[in-house]
């Protein structure tokens, strides 16, 4: 078996893509930018690096002893230079990659549109072509819809895109492929579309999904397509970015039909179909452990509702301190009950009033025990979730919300006796409610998470129980 790199390993496929390749029997090893959040996913018997594809330092190291690398770093970002970046990117990674001798590179690109292509199309045709630039053979898988994890709105205006024909893959399925073509020597330095078996529209896949998770959306269809209205739509209903939206909107504005029958012919799979495949990922969503700490999209951070949006919100503070990480976490561990909310307390207060006459369970739980905390307390309208004594407490928002919320107060040594103090709020919109709720206490949060770091050292100084 081979020794694999997955680059791009905290996102959507390569965090699925990892366990696969386990069980196949590779040695991996995961990069991405974060190395806090490749230990988060504690995957067992992964080597996991922190590497940035532009870092050529980085990149040398995280490629070193491999035999394979998937590149699965996206072609999609903020400004109009985006694509520069990527393309940095892409020649940075192919120029270690010949230096460290690798027998193959996997490519996950995008199916390109019939209609003029975006800047992210284009920037995603770049990336392969720079890749395969070189003398390493690329085995470049081309997709357009993947049913996995999502979210769906109670009302949605159908625009002309919506209606597109499209044949989505199962996020198995395309899993099951990136782990098999390195059993194919046909599959070597060839590019293949990747298709499921049926053939539908977006339309008809949202109509799906929301009798599977209990909703009715009004289709309000128009004859236009708008990409541009229709992604700023998204990001406000949907709560999907438009950084996101906005190329999945420009890949669908035509039909995406493709020929996959020469994969097929070389990897033989049972293809699930589109209800099969949304079952599957409901199914596996609701049995999924819970994250060591926040992950963007995991249901248990969702209050498990899948019809609350897939993509959360985030608003935070981060203070360095060279106080003890022990005293810092003394602090952490006492909060709620009795001892407060240590900064602020009367909105706290105000909040749990709040949530009782809107038939919430308010402040009046308090805590088990003051000082010791466990999985699953309560802690006033909180829910423990996760803790790990010296480096983070996650708790999950039981208040009423127009969606679902999670508090994390973390401890970061950063190995010179000195400690990054983080608090952070994460909340998963439901609808348009949602995103105006988030909006109008954007201000307030931000003050509260920021004076509560300060109020954490503050009190660990002084010694307060």
């Amino acid at each position: 078996m081979s020794k694999v790199l997955v680059f791009g390993a905290t996102g959507y496929i390569g965090s699925h893509l990892i366990p696969r390749l386990c069980e196949a029997g590779h040695g991996v090893r995961a990069a991405a930018r974060s190395l806090e959040v490749l230990e988060g996913r504690h995957w067992a018997g992964v080597e996991v690096v922190a590497a940035d594809a532009r870092d050529a330092g980085s990149v040398k190291a995280a490629l070193h002893g491999v035999d394979v690398a998937f590149y699965l770093i996206h072609s999609r970002g903020p400004g109009n230079d985006f694509h520069l970046l990527h393309e940095e990117a892409a020649e940075t990674f192919r120029r270690a990659a010949e230096r460290a001798g690798l027998e193959r590179l996997v490519l996950l690109g995008i199916l390109p549109p019939s209609a003029p292509e975006s800047a992210f199309h284009a920037a995603s045709r770049s990336i392969g072509e720079r890749l395969a630039a070189g003398p390493i053979p690329v085995t470049e898988l081309r997709v357009g819809a993947i049913l996995g994890a999502g979210s769906v709105e109670p009302m949605v205006p159908c625009f002309r895109w919506m209606r597109s024909r499209l044949q989505p893959i199962a996020l198995r399925d395309l899993i099951e492929y990136l782990v098999r073509l390195l059993q194919v020597p046909e599959t070597l330095g060839r590019r293949f579309d990747v298709a499921g078996p049926e053939t539908t529209s977006l339309e008809g896949l949202v109509r799906q999904f929301a009798e599977r998770v209990g909703r009715s959306p009004k289709m309000v269809c128009l004859p236009i397509s708008c990409p541009g209205l229709s992604a700023r739509w998204l990001d406000l209903a949907a709560q999907v970015p438009v950084t996101v939206g906005r190329p999945l909107i420009d890949g669908i504005a035509d039909d995406l039909l493709v020929d996959a029958s020469e994969l097929r012919r070389l990897i033989a799979l049972d293809l699930l179909t589109c209800a099969e495949a949304m079952d599957e990922a409901l199914a596996d969503e609701r049995s999924m452990p819970v994250p060591a700490r926040w992950v963007e999209g995991a249901l248990p951070f969702r209050n498990y509702r899948p019809d609350v949006s897939y993509y959360g919100k985030k608003v935070g503070a981060e203070k360095i301190t060279d106080t003890p990480v022990e005293r810092l976490w003394e602090q952490i561990a006492s909060i709620g009950g009795a001892n407060g909310w240590y900064y602020l307390n009367f909105l706290w207060w105000l909040r749990g009033v709040m949530d009782r006459m809107l038939g919430g369970v308010g402040m009046r739980r308090g805590r088990r025990h003051p000082v010791d905390i466990r999985v699953g307390d309560a802690i006033d309208f909180y829910r423990v979730i996760a803790v790990n004594p010296n480096r983070n407490l996650t708790l999950g928002v039981e208040m009423k919300l127009p969606g679902s919320g999670v508090m994390e107060l973390s401890l970061a040594g950063l190995g010179d006796g000195r400690t990054r103090v983080s608090s952070a709020a994460y909340f998963h919109p439901s609808g348009i409610s949602g995103h105006l709720y988030w909006t109008l206490l954007l201000p307030i949060h931000s003050l509260i998470f920021k004076g509560l770091v300060r109020a954490i050292i503050r009190r660990a100084r002084s010694g307060l129980p």
